[in-house]
């Protein structure tokens, strides 16, 4: 695939980028080099490879799933700098 100054010039309106004449021409080549190493991947023989979240083989930590006893809500308000009800009070801060 290779890209033509137009393409250079579109994708630069695109992403909001100001490019001058004459660094459009440095660009395309460097797009087009870009371009060139994403082909090269469509070599590589993935067959039989699985999908990898990470590339170190790790197990996701996990805690055990038991119920507890969550505190009191008294207890949790008490320093709170206004509570009514059990609840947090706070400034209303949207009209």
């Amino acid at each position: 695939m290779s890209v033509d100054l137009k393409t250079v010039k579109r994708v630069a309106h695109l992403a909001r980028i100001a490019l001058k004449d004459e660094n459009a021409e440095r660009m395309q080549d460097e797009l087009n080099v870009i371009l060139g190493f994403v082909e090269q991947l469509n070599e590589v023989d993935i067959e039989g490879v699985e999908p990898m979240t990470s590339v170190i083989e790790m197990e996701m930590k996990k805690r055990r799933d038991v119920v507890t006893e969550s505190g009191n809500a008294k207890d949790i308000t008490a320093n709170a700098p206004l509570s009514e009800d059990d609840f947090f009070m706070v400034p209303k801060v949207v009209e």
